[in-house]
């Protein structure tokens, strides 16, 4: 594998990545409503072990996991979902931790095309040299 495969390899699991954590964030705002529902966070684990040290450290997605946050509550002894106190339990989302999490995840996805991009410019570079 030479260098600008293991660029384009590396850079497109981080783009798998955060695509995966982009998911999961707007999953998280469209329930952001929902009684009950916890959010959810996404772990990021290596790929595999890498053959030599020159091999990069491919990242994919990992386990999921819901937060132990409480949930929300609030008084609503009208609500069809209250229970016996009055109480309505809501979701632990909070839309501004949400918002900053789609942002660097975001970022974090340009970051990994523009290596992407740059590594296709120089490999094409290389062969419009080689052609000549």
């Amino acid at each position: 594998m030479n260098v600008f495969e293991k660029t384009f390899a590396l850079s497109a699991s981080g783009m798998d990545a955060q695509t995966a954590r982009l998911r999961t964030v707007g999953e998280n705002i469209a329930n952001s409503d929902t009684p009950g529902y916890r959010r959810k966070l996404v772990t990021f684990q290596t790929a595999y072990a890498p053959m030599s040290p020159d091999d990069p450290q491919l990242v994919k997605k990992g386990s999921t996991i819901v937060s132990s946050k409480p949930l929300d509550e609030r008084y609503d002894p009208y609500h069809p979902l209250a229970d016996e106190k009055g109480v309505v339990q809501g979701s632990n989302v909070s839309l501004m931790t949400e918002l900053a999490d789609a942002s660097e995840a975001g970022r974090t996805y340009e970051a990994n095309l523009n290596m992407f991009q740059t590594a296709r410019r120089m490999y094409s570079s290389i062969l419009d040299l080689i052609r000549r």
